[in-house]
């Protein structure tokens, strides 16, 4: 069956924005940013781009609503991940292809398939020159992949409104995400001391004492759970130390990355470290030191049924065929800094795109989810999609 008119600009809009790399790391993601901006302004939408430096920028948009007091904010970020190897894809990573009924390219499901759904039910509504319910912050983010540089220009420049409800479009499936674990990256130094090989005992192995408390650091987190998250993970990516074969190491660097869930704050990862060392450095007679640094930190969310954001989004969903159905993702979204401290805030993640295909070969998106995402959104805005023409 041919696509109606309507169908055929989104699935094209998305197409474009694919085409623009964003890598991250190597793209900056202001292209893609005033590609939205020229997209948007063309239909009314007042929308200016954010320079952040070094090719990299924010593209962010207001609805005043209706009801001024009130507010929702829909964010979605501009980069994406590397391609990684070349053979491992089918197609093209940077030029979207069709075929059976999906969109390959890098940034399919993660996000860019989230990021054009709600770019173009933004543009039908300022084309219609309606006032949504409630004022409507748009947020397309750049380095969301990695630091989060783009989500913390937005607040520390003050240009996020206040608002009820934080809506990402990170892939959960067309499924309501109403939970994300956090993340910590933490940096353990440990100093012993070094003795001849041949001699251990006159020496204290930091290599040792850091990855047993490394280790006894990481059972403890992963004791903690979450009924829609499951249970915290953590893991040793990086070690560093040594001297020479034959040399006792006398300091070691280890690096941890812990993905919380809600209820394990990162006050108390710290406080269990030190009691966990404290153990380690009394057994050693008190040689080794340690000292940390949190290299990146992301909040766990947790959004509560009942909330009116998700009940919005369920009715919406409901309207187009879609049934009641909650996820968690184990990955850290921009939401981690955009909601921090904000205690009125529900956030709340719904995309088309599906979280195993993200960051892997052949990524793709199934074209009738992201429409079926298009028809949720623009039913949360009270905004008509279709031309005449398409009836």
């Amino acid at each position: 069956m041919e696509k109606k008119i309507w169908e055929q600009e989104a699935v094209q809009l998305l197409q474009d924005l694919m085409e623009i790399r964003t890598v991250n790391g190597k793209d900056g993601e202001k292209p893609a940013a005033e590609y939205i901006f020229r997209y948007l302004s063309s239909r009314g939408i007042n929308a200016f781009v954010q320079d952040i430096g070094e090719g990299r920028g924010n593209l962010l948009a207001l609805i005043p609503g209706e009801d001024t007091q009130r507010g929702m904010i829909w964010n979605g970020h501009l980069d994406t991940v590397d391609y990684g190897e070349l053979d491992s894809w089918n197609t093209d990573p940077w030029i979207p292809v069709i075929e059976d009924g999906f969109l390959y390219g890098r940034g399919a499901s993660d996000m860019k398939s989230g990021l054009a759904a709600m770019v173009y039910v933004l543009g039908k509504l300022g084309v219609s020159g309606k006032k949504p319910e409630v004022s409507l912050q748009f947020l397309a983010t750049c380095d969301e992949e990695r630091g989060g540089a783009g989500a913390r220009a937005v607040i520390s420049g003050g240009h996020m409104i206040d608002a009820q409800t934080l809506l990402i479009g990170e892939p959960t499936g067309c499924t309501v995400g109403i939970a994300q674990k956090g993340c910590i990256w933490l940096e353990l130094e440990v100093r012993g001391k070094t003795s001849h090989g041949a001699y251990p005992e006159e020496g204290c192995n930091a290599i040792t004492c850091a990855y047993q408390a490394a280790k006894s650091l990481g059972d403890w987190a992963c004791r903690h759970e979450h009924p829609v998250l499951g249970k915290a993970t953590a893991q040793i990516t990086e070690i560093q130390g040594g001297i020479q074969p034959n040399m006792t190491p006398d300091l070691c660097t280890v690096l941890m990355d812990i993905r919380t869930v809600p209820g394990l704050a990162s006050e108390e990862i710290l406080s269990q470290l030190q009691t966990i060392f404290q153990d380690i450095s009394e057994r050693q007679g008190g040689i080794p030191s340690l000292t940390t640094r949190i290299k990146n930190h992301r909040i766990s969310i947790e959004a509560d049924h009942t909330s009116p954001g998700v009940s919005r989004l369920v009715r919406s969903m409901e309207a187009v065929g879609i049934g009641e159905a909650y996820s968690g993702i184990s990955y850290f979204t921009d939401a981690s800094i955009l909601a921090e401290g904000k205690e009125g805030l529900t956030t709340v993640l719904f995309g088309p795109g599906s979280a195993d295909m993200a960051h892997k070969p052949n990524e793709r998106v199934r074209i009738e989810d992201y429409l079926r995402a298009v028809r949720v959104l623009a039913n949360m805005t009270a905004v008509r999609i279709e031309d005449e023409s398409d009836d």
